[in-house]
């Protein structure tokens, strides 16, 4: 194989506004919040509560271990961690906006599972708003966080121009 071209090197064939379905559900793999998650958000947030690092303050709180910062736990439904921004392709114009309700404690070494489902699309003249609620459950079935992203999806361009 000569004839190599970097931008063929994708996911797929991108899926445009009009491809998606209100229903459509992405996957982003699990991940358990280790200490060392715990380490770096810390280091990245400078988020120095001791709730987030010191067990004997937590205990003493009435919590089992370190208590995930919120921020921590709604970066796991960053879609980049799926396939979503892999569907969209070259079509993903922008994340625009993100909300997130915290509804249960996430605890070191807790492993969260979350999902992404589109729930609205609002269309525009050549590109549209793509909802999607976001829903984080951990190991036990409980649902930790949930909320909303809206992305900015180019309309097909034969489609725009019409």
């Amino acid at each position: 194989m000569t004839d190599f071209d970097p931008a063929a090197h994708r996911y797929a064939e991108p899926s445009y506004f009009e491809d998606l379905i209100v229903g459509e559900r992405f996957y982003i793999p699990s991940r358990t919040q280790t200490p060392a998650l715990f380490s770096a958000f810390q280091l990245a947030s400078g988020d120095n509560h001791p709730i987030h690092y010191d067990r004997p303050y937590c205990q003493a709180r009435g919590h089992r271990d370190l208590l995930a910062h919120g921020l921590q736990v709604a970066a796991q439904a960053a879609a980049g961690a799926g396939v979503f921004p892999h569907v969209l392709g070259d079509s993903l114009v922008a994340f625009l906006e993100q909300s997130s309700r915290f509804l249960a404690p996430v605890y070191a070494d807790d492993t969260l599972y979350p999902w992404l489902e589109i729930t609205e699309l609002i269309a525009g003249s050549s590109t549209g708003v793509v909802v999607v609620a976001v829903s984080i459950h951990n190991q036990d079935g409980v649902l930790v966080m949930d909320g909303e992203h809206r992305y900015l999806v180019r309309k097909r361009p034969d489609e725009a121009d019409s």
